[in-house]
């Protein structure tokens, strides 16, 4: 493997091994907005663990381990999702030094590069599979009783009612 002195050769395969950096972006911040989905879902669980050591009511406690068992199984998505997310940017890091060695060397690795893109895209996709199913599973836990018809929302005198946008 000889390196190409060529200027011109450098600028062009620099700029074709920065244009997968872009879903390495969209790649980081996915891992933000997981992360901290993750964190809320280990806060609860906590909070929802000390009330249960502290209660003795049996309904409550019943409540409190379905509830647990749905934390868990959302950690296990929001788990599931990071590691699918770094397994791609692992990916899309490794398509730009193959590209870029590509461009600059005689090394063929342009199928490899072709095979690590595809299957660091095919990974983030599978992610955002987790993460829609991890907020479905979130919102499922909502009450929304106190919506409907003949609900105390529905009683609050004006005065007190929210204001209209």
């Amino acid at each position: 493997m000889s390196l190409l002195i060529d200027s011109s050769d450098i600028t062009h395969s620099i700029q074709l091994s920065v244009a997968p950096v872009f879903l390495l972006t969209a790649v980081a911040g996915m891992i933000g907005a997981v992360a901290g989905r993750l964190a809320r879902i280990i806060d609860r669980a906590r909070v929802v663990e000390d009330r249960a050591r502290a209660s003795h009511d049996a309904e409550f406690l019943a409540r409190a381990t379905l509830e647990l068992e749905s934390l868990r199984t959302r950690g296990r998505m929001a788990n599931g999702c990071i590691g699918l997310l770094t397994l791609c940017g692992f990916l899309i890091g490794l398509t730009i030094i193959l590209l870029f060695l590509g461009e600059t060397t005689n090394f063929r690795g342009h199928t490899w590069a072709l095979g690590s893109f595809l299957t660091g895209v095919l990974s983030f996709l599978l992610a955002l599979v987790f993460f829609f199913i991890e907020t479905v599973m979130a919102t499922r836990l909502l009450n929304f009783h106190m919506l409907g018809p003949g609900s105390a929302r529905a009683t609050i005198p004006a005065r007190d009612a929210p204001e209209k946008v």
